[in-house]
C-alpha cells in the first residue's frame, strides 16, 4: 500500500516550541547537577568513613602496645611501703627529739644585757643515750640544774640579777637558778663572775611509738673576757 501523510503541511514542518526546549535543557542540567552533588557526597562521606577507621586502627594498636593492668600491689611492694613508713617514723621521732639549739643560742644573745659578757657556755641536750625516753626535767630547787650552764662576768650584782631574770623568760630553759657569784678585782676594776646554771627543757615525744636511739649532743663554747 502507499503510505499516505494526514497531516497539513504546514504543521509537518513547523519548528520544535522554543519554550518546551529550554524547560527541557533546564530538566537536564538540574538532573545533572543534583547527580554531582549525590556523588559528592558520596564521595566525601567515604573519605571520612576511611579516615576514622584509620584512625582507629592507629588507637587499636596503640591500646594493644599498653601493658595489662595490674591487679594491685604486689608482696614486694607492699613490703616497701611498710619499710618506708617505719623509715619516716624513725625520722619524725627523732626530729620530734632534736633540740633547737640555734633558737637556744638565738633567745640567750637576744635577752643578754650590755653590760654583761660571758667567759663560758656548757650544754648538752636533755636525750639520754641509753634511753629513748627524755632525761626528766628537774623542778626541786633543791637539785642544781646542769645541761645549761653559763660563766660571766659584770660589773655589779645587779646586773647578775637582771641577767638572771631574763634567762627565766626563754622558752627553752627550765630551773633557771644562780649557781655563784663573787665580787673580784680584775686590775683597777671591780667585776662580778658568776654562774648561772638551768634545764633544756624537753622536746615533745613523738606520738608514734617506733625503737630508734638519737644519741646525746654536747655543746661547748667560750671567749675569755
Amino acid at each position: 500500500m502507499r503510505a499516505v501523510n494526514l497531516l497539513p503541511r504546514d504543521e509537518s514542518r513547523r519548528a520544535p516550541d522554543k519554550k518546551q526546549t529550554i524547560a527541557i535543557g533546564i530538566a537536564t542540567g538540574t538532573a545533572v547537577v543534583i547527580t554531582a552533588l549525590v556523588a559528592l557526597s558520596f564521595l566525601s562521606a567515604s573519605s571520612k568513613v576511611r579516615q576514622e577507621r584509620a584512625d582507629l586502627a592507629s588507637l587499636q594498636r596503640q591500646v594493644d602496645l599498653l601493658p595489662p593492668a595490674t591487679k594491685g600491689p604486689t608482696p614486694e611492694e607492699t613490703q616497701l611501703v611498710g619499710q618506708q613508713k617505719q623509715r619516716l617514723a624513725v625520722v619524725a621521732q627523732a626530729l620530734d627529739k632534736r633540740v633547737a639549739w640555734d633558737r637556744v643560742f638565738r633567745e640567750l644573745s637576744l635577752v643578754l644585757p650590755d653590760d654583761v659578757w660571758l667567759t663560758g657556755l656548757n650544754a648538752k641536750s636533755p636525750q639520754s643515750p641509753a634511753s629513748t625516753s627524755p632525761v626528766p626535767t628537774v623542778s626541786s630547787s633543791a637539785a642544781a640544774p646542769t645541761m645549761f650552764t653559763i660563766q660571766g662576768d659584770t660589773y655589779s650584782h645587779a646586773a647578775v640579777a637582771r641577767f638572771l631574770s631574763r634567762l627565766a623568760v626563754i622558752p627553752d630553759l627550765t630551773n633557771v637558778q644562780l649557781l655563784r657569784s663573787s665580787l673580784s678585782k680584775v686590775g683597777t676594776q671591780k667585776v662580778v663572775q658568776f654562774t648561772i646554771a638551768a634545764d633544756i627543757r624537753a622536746p615533745a615525744v613523738a606520738s608514734t611509738p617506733v625503737a630508734a636511739t638519737v644519741p646525746a649532743a654536747t655543746t661547748t663554747t667560750g671567749a675569755a673576757s
